[in-house]
């Protein structure tokens, strides 16, 4: 099952954030490949980012936290780890709550 949430989470990461990684990664390859890719958006547009976390249903208090100076590791990791956590959630639900096909539907 751990597998399947990983893969579904780079699937979810990769659309969600333009990665174009197609092999399979670890968790912590996907985290160091999400920080890069934040990393880069917050040179280049810092406003697509925060909306992008935004979208993700990130809280806006935890966001604030990983910018601050308080945060426990640079600003590109923290933000990377809240969008890999949400992520995950994401990758789970999907897995846990599968929708019928439409041709098992009866009309």
């Amino acid at each position: 099952m751990e597998e399947d949430y990983l893969e579904q989470t780079m699937a979810l990461v990769a659309q969600d954030f333009g990665l174009t990684e197609t092999t399979p990664l670890s968790e912590a390859e996907l985290l160091e490949a999400i920080a890069n890719r934040v990393a880069e958006m917050i040179e280049a547009n810092k406003d697509l980012l925060l909306s992008y976390m935004y979208r993700l249903d990130i809280d806006e208090g935890k966001i604030h936290f990983a910018l601050s100076p308080l945060a426990n590791e640079p600003a590109h990791f923290a933000l990377g780890r809240l969008i890999l956590n949400r992520q995950k959630q994401r990758a789970i639900t999907k897995l846990t709550y599968k929708p019928p096909k439409l041709d098992e539907w009866e009309f």
